[in-house]
Parts: C-alpha cells; structure tokens; sequence
C-alpha cells in the first residue's frame, strides 16, 4: 500500500511540487482571517448538518443517509445525484485542513464518525460509491461517461490526504489506498483492462497529490494513464456509449448524438489548444495536466497547459474571474463571447482555475497566473458565498434583474439572491474547502527564490540559502495596498524573495530598512527579485497604490461594448439598485469623472464604496407608449459602487458590474 509512515503529523506543511524546499505558512490576516474563522465557525457546522438533511429551509443533500443504506445501517432508496458522494468528501477535506489550523476534538470526533461510515460503505474488493453499491451494483464502470464513479473517488483521495495531514489518523487514508488499487486493477494500457477514463476529471489531479504523500509510483503511473489515454481514438467514451445502447443516465432514452468536447476527450490533451467543454472539468484536467508536467518534465504537457491558459485568460475569462458562459453543458463558447446576464460562471469553475493558477506558478514563476488566482479568488469565489456563510450562488452573473431570473426561461439558472444548499451541491463545499486551504496558494518556491504570489498576511517557515527562514507578512489587503514583510534567516545568508507586481498597480514602491529599491531592475515575469544576503530583522516595506479606476474591454467583447467596470486593487465594483435606484439600466457613468472613495464600516462588516457621477433616463419625463420618437430627459445622478463580492447580501434587487459610459 503506502509508504507512509503511522505517526500522527499535524502540520500545515507545503509541498511546492517541483524546486524549492517545503513551506509551513499560517495565515494571520484582518481580511481573510474573518472569513476562514467563519468557514470554521459557521460554514463547516451549517454544511454538517445539511449533509445530514437537517436544514428545514435547504434542499435536502440525502449524502449520509445514501452512505447509512450502502453500509446496512438502515434501508432505503438511494436520494440525490450520482455523484452524491463528493458533497461530503468535499466537507472531510476541508474539515482536514480546518483541523490543521486549529484541533477541535468535536469537529475531529464528528469526522471520525463519518469515516466510520465510509469504511462500512466499502465494499470487499475496494469498491466505494453509494449510487452503484445501492441501485445498480451490476452497472459499475458502465458509463464513466456520465455516473462520475472516478470522479467521487477522486474528492475522497483528497479528502484521505488532507485528514491524515491534518490528523495523523489514517483509516480513511487507508480506504481510498484500497479503493485506489482496486482502481489500478480495473483501468490500464494492460491486456484486460479497460482503457478508459472519467466522464468529470478530478481523480487525475487527485492521484498526484496521493503519489507525493506515498511516493507509490503506481498512482502517478495511473494519473499519467488517465490523461495520456484521454482524446484518443477510437475514443472510449464513444464506445462505452454504442455498447450501453445510447441511453443516458439522465433521461434514461437513446441520445443521438455524444459532444466529446464537453468533457475534453474529443482529441489527445496535448493537441487541444482552445478552451471547451464543461468549464470545471477542463481546469481539473488541466490541473492535473500541470501537476504532471512538473513531476515528469513532458515539455509537451507544459506547452498544452501554456496554450489552454493563454486561449483561457486572455479570451474568455470574466473581469471576476469566472469562466463558463453558458448554463447548457455549464460551459465555455468561445472567444470573447462573455455574457453578463446569462452568464455561468460556476463557482466550483473558478477553484478550478485557481488550482490550475497554483500549478502552473509552481512551474513557472509568472505573476499572470497569480493575477487571475488574485482576480477569481477576491472576486467571484469570495462572492459566491453570502456573509452569514449559509447561503450560496451557484451562478455568479455580473448583471442581475431579479423578474428576467423568475420568468425568463433563458435566465432560470440566474438567482438575485443566494440560496440554503442545492439539489447539486458541488460549490458550497469546494468554498469551504479553498478558504480553509488557502494558506497554500500565497508563496511558491524556485530554487533559494520564494515568491510571494498573494498580499495575505501571513508567516512563512522554509529554507532558503542553506538556513531555515521566517518571514512574517502584515498586509492591509483589499483596503489598502501596504504591505511590511519582516525577513528573519536563523544565519545570515543569501537568497532572493521575489514580490508579485499586481497588473491592475502603478508605481509601486518598495523599500528595505526604509531605504527604497529600484523597481526598474531585477523585474522578471512581473515580480521585482530582491536578491541580497539578508539578517534577521531585515524588513521589506512595499506601497501599492490602490485607486478606483476604470477598466474597458476588447473591442471584440461584444456584451461590453461602450461601457466601463470600475475596479479597486484586486476587488471588482458593481451597481446595486438598494444604492442607485432601479432600473439600473438607465443609468450611464460620466466619462473621465473623477471618483471618491470612502471607507463605510456599517456596510457588511466595512468595505472601500467608489462613488461617481453619472446620468440617469427620467422615467418621469417620458411621454411617448411603448415606443416614442422623442428621447427621454436625462438627469445628472450620484452613483455609488460596492464591492461585488459584497452584492445580494442586502435583500433581492438589481446589479450590474459593466456600466454605459457617456460623454462627460
């Protein structure tokens, strides 16, 4: 099995990947420290009992009672969706990484419970899924296009591994090791095994992660075969679903035809260039993609991943870091088409793209991945959840009108205000999971280089230069672009530590001991290299000017065409009618108007509110049906702009981040 050993290992410990040494970091910070303390306080325990289908006002999540039935605790018929499962091994992984910032014997004993449970789930080969074990246990591995059975053992790969590094406790560990060689059993290039692979990737970047806990080759070996054999002709899933007659497992009818681009197997992972399919499956394959780039050096993985980035990011990402454009297949379209009020955007989507983000910085130090982690991070996922941490988007739309969500058919998968749990509850635990973990995403390391990815205050135990090193980071992070990083080596010696130059600042000023640097020099791939023997006490001082400015899009993004999104360091701004009136619509931002900008501590626990002036439609002044020929008055308005993650936590009512801008 593992080579692991039993010793119990609480500990936050970071490993990069490729370079560089382990990296125990511990976040201390105003802003996301307030968020982390709610996923712990709130998030996890709310989420514990709506697995437990004990949230009147929730849709229920049926996770632990499908497990009860599969481990003969009760009778029953299996509830929810196939890939039920995952929902409470997304809630395990993020209670492993709760766990390591703070023990909680409760929180701990209520895990192990549930570990239980899981164990007694198992079946005698290895075999772990509800769905097959209850309903169709003579249907395993009979539509891997479709019934997620990888996909669920994947999130509990996870889950193993950040519970026993969190726990030192194994047994569920040492589940998913069974599961997993039951798995290698079954999937190979070898003479009677299948040669296929998951409808949703997620065991691929999962397999990765259980490779650099044991140091078993095979589980490497067997990621490598997932994505490897991926797109290949005469293409798996196209045979799997000729031999099973065509039917769906959704509709239960034949289907006439299988998009293969949905989940990224219409062609080898190296050849694809451009950015298809369900969005969430694409960035956790491509996750995994770099992952095993990293670990292998295959050039021509890494070249793939740079490509399916840069077609990503640079034409068809949201300004807040969501991707998917549209609700049919949950999916990208293409290029620069990016809808604001049928937009996707599925939070899950935008973890995804963070956790790519993070790989491919540990492959490559380029503050562009960093940028868009930044962006999707403060923004789109950080919106996603309301500040109570009960409610939740599963869409995050940039342009709201809360009657278009109710009665047009077109907008249905679009709500004005967040919702107690979903029938498909993928996204509240990944939310829980991400912030819990996100002590991982603020540093990489490149050979005696560390880089610091993200402005989260923090402190960092490493190696560099030969000697162990603490570096303490005090930042005032979405408010204010100062940040003091207190530089402490146990000997003096010679490293460099690398900060990201944010795309959205200018002028950023760093000082050492109060003496300033040059930012013209020592610049690579947008961070200034600080490289110089260092002594404990050192201390970096570095301004980065924030100041509420505009941002227009490519001429080909036809949805925002003549209007401007008013962004604040890392935070996105939006409209909402409880500020401006409604209908938002009518409203139009002043062309080179000035902005002021006011700290509000009675909004939602304190946020930077942008204001400006504009010009509104006067209803009142128009005269014509209908349709009229003459042009209603305009009359000149304040406007007011909010953080959007801060947007619907103030009632239902409309919202809109890209605004009509006309002449001053």
């Amino acid at each position: 099995m593992s080579k692991i050993g039993n010793d119990a290992a609480s500990t936050n410990t970071i490993h990069p990947g490729i370079g560089g040494s382990p990296q125990q970091v511990t976040i201390q910070d105003n802003f996301w420290g307030r968020y982390i303390r709610l996923v712990q306080d709130v998030v996890i325990p709310y989420q514990y009992e709506a697995l437990h289908d004990r949230v009147p006002e929730a849709e229920p999540s049926y996770a632990v009672s499908n497990f009860e039935i599969a481990a003969g605790r009760k009778k029953g018929e299996f509830g929810g969706m196939v890939f039920q499962d995952s929902d409470l091994a997304k809630w395990l992984e993020a209670v492993g990484y709760s766990l390591s910032i703070k023990r909680d014997s409760e929180l701990e004993q209520q895990a192990d419970e549930l570990i239980d449970l899981i164990g007694e789930a198992q079946q005698a080969d290895g075999y772990l899924n509800t769905y097959f074990t209850i309903k169709e246990p003579e249907k395993r591995w009979t539509n891997l296009n479709e019934c997620h059975e990888l996909y669920c053992a994947g999130h509990f790969i996870e889950a193993a591994i950040a519970y026993y590094e969190a726990t030192g406790k194994r047994k569920l560990l040492d589940i998913m090791c069974r599961m997993v060689d039951y798995i290698d059993s079954v999937f190979g290039p070898e003479e009677g095994k299948l040669k296929g692979y998951d409808g949703h990737q997620e065991i691929e970047l999962a397999l990765v992660k259980l490779y650099r806990l044991t140091g078993e080759e095979k589980y490497l070996k067997l990621s490598s075969f997932f994505i490897d054999e991926r797109g290949q002709a005469p293409y798996f899933l196209l045979q799997e679903w000729e031999k099973r007659g065509r039917n769906s497992h959704w509709s239960g009818m034949k289907t006439d035809s299988l998009d293969l681009k949905y989940n990224q197997s219409h062609a080898p992972v190296r050849e694809q260039t451009v950015a298809v399919g369900h969005s969430v499956r694409a960035v956790y394959m491509y996750t995994a993609m770099a992952d095993l780039a990293a670990i292998t050096g295959d050039k021509e993985l890494y070249n793939a991943c740079v490509r399916l980035w840069n077609n990503m990011a640079d034409k068809q990402l949201y300004i807040t870091g969501g991707i998917g454009s549209t609700h049919i297949g949950e999916a990208f379209t293409f290029d620069y088409d990016l809808p604001n009020d049928t937009v996707y955007a599925e939070t899950c989507a935008s973890i995804g793209l963070i956790f790519f983000a993070q790989r491919m910085l540990r492959l490559s130090p380029d503050a562009q991945y960093a940028d868009v982690m930044e962006r999707a991070l403060y923004n789109n996922v950080l919106g996603s959840m309301a500040q109570d941490g009960k409610h939740y988007f599963y869409v995050n739309p940039l342009e709201v009108w809360p009657q278009a969500c109710t009665c047009n058919p077109g907008k249905h998968h679009v709500k004005s205000e967040r919702q107690g749990w979903f029938g498909c509850s993928c996204c509240p635990p990944n939310v829980a999971r991400l912030l819990t973990s996100l002590n991982r995403f603020i540093y990489t390391t490149h050979g005696d280089t560390l880089y610091t990815n993200l402005y989260i205050g923090s402190e960092v135990v490493t190696e560099l230069g030969g000697t162990a090193v603490s570096i303490h980071q005090q930042s005032e992070f979405p408010w204010d672009g100062t940040v003091t990083m207190k530089v402490n080596p146990a000997a003096e010696a010679e490293f460099g530590l690398a900060l990201r130059i944010p795309s959205w600042s200018k002028g950023m000023e760093i000082r050492i001991n109060g003496a300033a640097i040059s930012m013209d020099e020592s610049v690579e791939q947008g961070y200034r290299i600080i490289l110089r023997t260092w002594r404990a006490g050192d201390v970096i001082e570095a301004q980065v000017p924030m100041e509420a400015h505009r941002i227009y899009a490519h001429p080909n993004l036809r949805a925002d065409a003549h209007k401007v999104a008013i962004q604040r360091g890392p935070l996105v701004y939006c409209l909402e009618g409880a500020d401006n009136g409604e209908p938002l619509s009518s409203i139009s931002l002043s062309e080179g108007g000035t902005f002021t900008e006011t700290f509000d501590e009675t909004l939602l626990g304190g946020a930077v509110v942008v204001e400006g002036s504009g010009s509104r439609i006067d209803q009142q002044g128009w005269t014509g049906g209908l349709y009229g020929t003459e042009k209603a008055p305009i009359e000149t308005v304040a406007i007011k702009a909010v953080p959007y993650y801060l947007w619907g936590n103030r009632g239902s009512g409309e919202m809109k981040v890209w605004i009509p801008e006309d002449k001053a």
